[in-house]
């Protein structure tokens, strides 16, 4: 059987919540979400869909946004957004099981559609625009979606595709991916690949997905390890990962981060020490002293 899977994302979701919440349009306002009491510095989490028109690229600094562009300064609210996903969620759950839908983050998720065509007699574009149409109208808040035959082509649907469409709707299966993004640029476009591997495979002359498809597999395995797997498959627009498998995942370790935002570049003597009170931080967590 053929399977469809959508991935759906909620459009600049911060800024959105934010103008939705002032009764503003996203598309007509000029609004970024930044925590004004740590200055200049700090970072916007989220720019409105009109500001991202006039150039300015999410996850800036206030300090980075041209002089002459007005804008709404809105505190980060993440009970607020989380709430608003966890709404959004209940429309998904309108029209899925959640053993179909898997929360990728708070703002995207996918969902295996497969068995529900027959049910709502339609095809999968028309159950995402059934879904986004619902999303919009109770919420306010614009979804684009990306359809494919597996979660990665749906991925790479929502990621490259839609954003070209009018309808915010795009579709690729194995054909449709090598005729259309064989030769697409940068590879950093790429779910999965960010601009570290992109310069690593550079190195190896290769710039485009076909690139990845036609090289010895060898050089990919020997540069890349195991990885090298997951890279080859996606050149194909392959992947067997399913919602299913994930659900049955089980991971063997947890792991603990932490992290920081540095207002200004640092030093190495100066990032030494922050470093330090990090790992000195998790300690005390770890051991409860």
């Amino acid at each position: 059987m053929q399977r469809y899977f959508l991935c759906i994302d909620l459009k600049t979701f911060y800024a959105s919540v934010e103008c939705v919440e002032r009764g503003l349009d996203p598309f007509k306002t000029n609004l970024v979400v930044a925590d004004p009491d740590r200055g200049k510095g700090t970072i916007c989490l989220a720019v409105s869909p009109k500001m991202k028109m006039l150039g300015v690229r999410n996850r800036c600094r206030l300090f980075e946004i041209p002089p002459d562009i007005k804008y709404i300064v809105a505190p980060p609210r993440m009970k607020k957004y989380i709430e608003y996903s966890a709404n959004i969620y209940a429309i998904y759950l309108k029209y899925f099981s959640k053993e179909d839908i898997h929360v990728y983050s708070i703002d995207e998720a996918f969902i295996d559609v497969t068995n529900y065509l027959r049910l709502y007699k339609v095809d999968a574009i028309d159950l995402a625009k059934m879904v986004i149409k619902d999303i919009f109208k109770t919420y306010g808040i614009t979804a684009t979606a990306g359809i494919g035959t597996n979660m990665y082509l749906a991925k790479i649907a929502l990621d490259i595709t839609a954003k070209h469409s009018s309808t915010n709707i795009g579709f690729l299966d194995e054909e449709k991916y090598k005729n259309e993004l064989w030769h697409h640029k940068p590879l950093s476009d790429f779910w999965q690949i960010g601009k570290g591997i992109e310069r690593r495979l550079n190195k190896m002359r290769i710039f485009d997905m076909y690139d990845i498809a036609h090289t010895d597999q060898k050089k990919l395995y020997k540069e890349f390890g195991v990885n090298a797997e997951y890279l080859i498959d996606h050149s194909w627009g392959r992947e067997s990962c399913t919602i299913a498998d994930i659900k049955k995942y089980k991971p063997k370790t947890n792991s603990i981060t932490n992290s920081q935002i540095l207002f200004e570049d640092y030093s190495f003597e100066k990032a030494r020490i922050v470093l330090k009170e990090m790992v000195e931080i998790r300690k005390f967590k770890i051991s409860g002293k």
